[in-house]
């Protein structure tokens, strides 16, 4: 009987170091909450037109029909062209040429790349685009192009107090996945900021103002969606938990801890 593979597996050894950028690792760990996938696969999301937008690529899912996709792929292009002709191979000058169509034909070729109705990506593009979410170059990509949501989530780090990187993870994946919290729940944040001891220890301090982050922002989001925030969340400021039935470990796997951002 084959065994149900560990979550140790699923996501991989660490594989983050310190030494990776905090943005990448923010990435990652978002990216992994979307897929239920490590790294490198994480940066591979891949899906088709079922949200009109052609062809929607990875952890952000950068996509043709806003046209978020192609500065991405260009860049590779113009910038790591032995890779990319290694990952498309034959395919490689029709990619390139399906770049400078205007928007009503690259629009077209997505759509002809995948099933017209069930909307999945067919092979050999479908394992092109996974294999090219799985190189450093096209990560680095994608932390680039990612990496002006950070700085908001940096932002939002300030402006509640939070020194952490696990905080910077928190707050990057309610930039990612709920967009930004909203004057009501600030309040209500704030409010329960105000019933902390003054004497906690600072990094307790730290975890607790990020359970009620991680609480009230799940509190605010829709009722279908909530306790899916929520674990996501808690799993940001608690370091650890279960997300998709996945467990994690924010300092193992990913590098992200209760250290200063710096």
């Amino acid at each position: 009987m084959p065994q149900t593979p560990t979550d140790s597996e699923r996501l991989g050894s660490r594989v983050l170091p310190a030494r990776k950028p905090l943005a990448y690792r923010c990435l990652a760990l978002t990216g992994s909450f979307e897929t239920g996938k490590g790294i490198p696969d994480c940066f591979s999301g891949l899906s088709g037109d079922f949200d009109g937008q052609g062809i929607s690529f990875g952890v952000l899912q950068w996509n043709f029909g806003q046209k978020s996709l192609q500065p991405l792929l260009r860049e590779m292009c113009d910038q790591h062209s032995d890779v990319m002709k290694s990952v498309f191979q034959s395919q490689y000058d029709t990619l390139i040429k399906a770049l400078d169509f205007s928007q009503s034909e690259i629009m077209k070729f997505a759509r002809n790349m995948q099933h017209p109705v069930k909307h999945f990506v067919y092979e050999p593009w479908h394992g092109m685009f996974v294999a090219l979410g799985i190189t450093p170059e096209f990560q680095d990509i994608e932390t680039k192009y990612a990496h002006e949501i950070f700085e908001k989530a940096i932002r939002l780090c300030r402006e509640y107090e939070l020194e952490s990187e696990r905080a910077a993870a928190l707050m990057f994946d309610i930039k990612v996945q709920n967009g930004s919290i909203a004057g009501e729940t600030k309040k209500l944040i704030l409010a329960d900021f105000e019933t902390i001891a003054k004497s906690l220890p600072q990094d307790e301090l730290e975890e607790t103002r990020m359970r009620i982050v991680a609480k009230r922002r799940a509190d605010a989001a829709k009722p279908k969606w909530a306790e899916d925030v929520r674990a996501r969340k808690l799993c940001c400021a608690n370091g650890g938990g279960v997300v998709h039935g996945i467990k994690y470990d924010l300092e193992n796997q990913f590098g992200i801890g209760l250290k200063p951002m710096g």
